[in-house]
């Protein structure tokens, strides 16, 4: 029973993320944010293509569905085997997060699961709010910094690593497991972490180049960013057809 209990809690989030808040809030203003920008249906390329209320718009809209799903199974199941309600929560959260990454209808083809992240964090509340508040500075700061919302993300999944482990161990509250509860709890942790970074590994390479596009919240800074931008690219493009008719 307690796996069939594991694999509902799944079931709960893999049936909450398949709602693709930004194909639909895409779709809504004649858009398919899948084959614009950056070709992905989350929060940063919606405030890209589509600006900063119908970004927000998606990013509450994927946040919610995963902290939906986590509050479902912790009011539920939870309280059925109270032994392992974070770790049921988090079976909730991986399958929020991989269907909305992967979602079969769409061609396997969604977004990145951060915004899904945020609802993560938020419904975490429930069990150590210092959990939503650590990751949330952790986002925000190197974002501030750089504008790379990429970067942010990526700083947020080290962080959650590194305190779920220190909270299990320190047995603070919210993380008062046994040790096998726990193992599990911080091997579905690594997982969720691991696929951010997989589904990342282009704008890791971008941002170790330098070349990682930045986001802008301000119209007018982001309508000055891709200004920039563009006239970037047509100098580089400029000077390579220069390069090679020079060749010729």
């Amino acid at each position: 029973m307690i796996y069939a209990v594991r694999a509902f809690s799944l079931l709960i989030g893999l049936a909450f993320g398949l709602f693709q808040t930004g194909y639909i809030v895409g779709k809504a203003n004649g858009v398919d944010l899948r084959t614009v920008g950056s070709g992905n249906s989350g929060t940063t390329n919606a405030v890209r293509v589509l600006g900063t209320k119908q970004g927000l718009l998606v990013l509450a809209g994927d946040a919610a569905k995963t902290l939906l799903a986590m509050m479902i199974v912790f009011f539920t199941f939870g309280r059925m085997y109270p032994e392992m309600k974070l770790l049921l929560c988090m079976y909730a959260a991986l399958g929020a997060i991989l269907s909305h990454d992967f979602p079969f209808y769409m061609h396997f083809k969604g977004g990145k699961g951060i915004a899904c992240t945020a609802g993560y964090c938020l419904a975490l509340c429930f069990f150590n709010p210092w959990i939503f508040i650590v990751t949330f500075f952790v986002f925000l700061i190197p974002w501030l910094i750089t504008h790379y919302v990429s970067l942010g993300s990526l700083c947020v999944y080290v962080a959650l690593v590194f305190e779920f482990v220190l909270y299990g161990q320190m047995q603070w509250p919210g993380f008062q497991y046994e040790q096998p509860v726990l193992i599990e709890i911080y091997v579905i942790e690594f997982i969720l972490g691991a696929l951010a970074f997989f589904l990342h590994r282009k704008n890791i390479v971008r941002l170790v180049k330098g070349v990682e596009s930045k986001t802008y919240l301000r119209k007018s800074k982001r309508d000055e960013y891709n200004a920039m931008k563009a006239a970037k690219e047509a100098a580089e493009k400029a000077a390579n057809e220069a390069g090679e008719s020079s060749v010729k």
